[in-house]
């Protein structure tokens, strides 16, 4: 990390703003050995860097990788093949862009101090926490407390992961106050996400609050600050994208339809099969079949293939990308107040978002109404010989806790939230996960393994290196 602790890489002013651009100046070795070539630049100009930063780290191989640990993605060739079948080494992972960009978020902070600007220091510690979060659930224990000083720390150690959740939290606190701050502050233009509305930032706040109280199994924290989350479809902090290729695409799009054609798809997937299940089932409350073709189109890359909905659907080039989502937020809520013994609550939260896709809402965009039905449940649905009872169990617990973990693996499609709920729910209490088979071998894949950079230049690498089978604490 000696290079990439104060890394400050200014994309909106360097890559006139577009994604793609900015992943590739994300590698340029110039900037990084000059951490400090672009300290002079204005917060709202950072604030557009930051972001788009945040944006490429949500869109990246890793989500790919954790995709397709996850059961939701399937590798067909090339890299993403050898992905698929667990075969990785310390080649393969990387902290650029990681890194710089929570230095990015950091340094938006330091601005934000000196011009006494208290939004634009909430909306970067919101960031921050974004990616060191993203670190720190792939990869476990993480340089956090002295990530961000080259000088004084040129080869930072790394925090317990627990520690690292605990300071995470205290960044989010702080990030809420400061969002609630009612005068001295002008809102940093250059927003792409909220577009100048800090309460839905401070509401974001709450729910990846609430989303890493979940990892740990505090449901009642969990509940608690998902109450105060995103409260609406329409306050969904997503990364807007464009049409033009090389430019603002999405770069699901451009990797399933441009660059790496073929790589990848969705061809026996367990998400598939899953959602292939729910729509042959008896439960006439429901029909998926409007939200599947959204997701997946037959024959684009080869006859018979299932691919990613690039031409109409969930991948097309304009479509944009969730960072947290009211469903995420909702889904919590469900399962938090489900664990908790309190169903009506429960019920509640997964009706309201069913409520959305029967209105055919997700991600900011619409899919077709044509085999979209999500009616309200109740909760002798999830009874012995209820409809919505996929587990067939007497248990209203279990039956209900099945369906909200179902579809939150459904509606964390290429997020990788979606390997997070894969390792969280081994350890959950009750126990209740989705059968999603390995895809090789005997042992299930828990976590990403210290890129080799890092192994070699920094000394406080945890020793044994773990490899990609080795749980993580908040996992366990």
């Amino acid at each position: 990390m000696k290079n990439l602790t104060t890394v400050v890489l200014m994309c909106a002013v360097l890559a006139l703003g577009t994604l793609n651009s900015c992943k590739k100046l994300f590698d340029n070795p110039d900037i990084n050995a000059n951490p400090n070539a672009v300290t002079n630049v204005d917060l709202q100009t950072l604030m557009g860097g930051t972001l788009l930063g945040v944006g490429l780290l949500h869109e990246d191989t890793d989500v790919r990788i954790a995709a397709m640990w996850a059961g939701q993605l399937t590798g067909l060739s090339r890299a993403h093949l050898g992905y698929a079948q667990y075969i990785v080494s310390a080649q393969n992972f990387t902290w650029v862009p990681l890194y710089p960009v929570a230095g990015q978020a950091r340094l938006m902070q330091l601005k934000a101090d000196s011009a006494g600007n208290a939004w634009g220091k909430g909306i970067g510690q919101v960031l921050e926490a974004l990616v060191i979060a993203k670190a720190t659930d792939l990869y476990g224990d993480v340089p956090y407390s002295q990530a961000f000083d080259a000088v004084r720390y040129p080869t930072p150690v790394f925090d317990k992961q627990l520690d690292v959740y605990a300071a995470l939290q205290s960044t989010l606190d702080n990030a809420v106050i400061n969002l609630s701050a009612s005068t001295g502050s002008a809102y940093p233009a250059k927003d792409f996400i909220y577009k100048g509305d800090v309460k839905k930032w401070k509401a974001a706040a709450n729910t990846l609050k609430a989303r890493l109280y979940l990892h740990i199994g505090d449901y009642a924290q969990a509940l608690k600050y998902a109450q105060q989350g995103i409260a609406a479809a329409d306050a969904d902090a997503l990364i807007p994208h464009g049409s033009a290729i090389g430019v603002d695409i999405n770069q699901n799009y451009d990797f399933f339809a441009v660059s790496r054609i073929g790589d990848v798809g969705f061809d026996g997937s367990y998400l598939a099969k899953l959602m292939q299940s729910r729509i042959r089932s008896a439960n006439t409350k429901t029909d998926e079949t409007a939200l599947y073709n959204y997701f997946f189109k037959t024959g684009i890359t080869a006859t018979n293939s299932l691919d990613g909905n690039t031409v109409d659907g969930a991948f097309v080039a304009s479509a944009a990308h969730p960072l947290l989502t009211f469903y995420e937020n909702q889904l919590i809520l469900a399962e938090a107040q489900a664990r908790l013994g309190q169903y009506n609550e429960a019920l509640a939260a997964l009706n309201s978002v069913r409520a959305s896709l029967n209105n055919g809402v997700i991600n900011g965009r619409t899919f077709s109404s044509t085999g979209r039905r999500y009616d309200a449940y109740t909760l002798a649905d999830f009874g012995p010989a209820g409809l919505a009872n996929s587990t067939g169990s007497a248990n209203l617990q279990i039956a209900l806790l099945y369906e909200i973990i179902s579809q939150r693996y459904i509606c964390f499609l290429m997020q990788y939230e979606a390997f997070n709920d894969y390792r969280r729910l081994a350890g959950a209490v009750p126990l209740v996960q989705l059968p999603i088979p390995l895809n090789t071998g005997s042992q299930r894949p828990q976590r990403f393994i210290y890129p080799q950079v890092e192994i070699n230049t920094n000394p406080n690498v945890p020793k044994p290196l773990a490899d990609q089978f080795t749980k993580l604490p908040v996992f366990p």
